[in-house]
């Protein structure tokens, strides 16, 4: 996790939202919601996709990426500690 993002405006179903940039496993960033109170130096998993949403944070979120774990450790070849 990179840091968190806000804005003056923003769309309906967003209100009181943690947003925050997330830097992928590949390259590149993405925005995702957080429901779980991740920071700044955090490894998280994203889920993405309407039906996780929904399960998630709820169906009136416009986001589809969802943060859904904060990971603590892993034995997986390429991950950054």
């Amino acid at each position: 996790m990179v840091g968190a993002v806000w804005g003056a405006r923003h769309a309906a179903g967003l209100d009181g939202a943690k947003l925050l940039m997330v830097e992928r496993a590949g390259g590149g960033r993405a925005v995702a919601i957080d429901a779980l109170g991740a920071g700044p130096g955090d490894r998280v998993l994203i889920a993405h996709g309407s039906r996780v949403r929904d399960l998630t944070v709820g169906a009136a979120v416009p986001l589809k990426d969802v943060i859904v774990a904060i990971i603590d450790d892993g034995d997986v070849k390429g991950l950054r500690a």
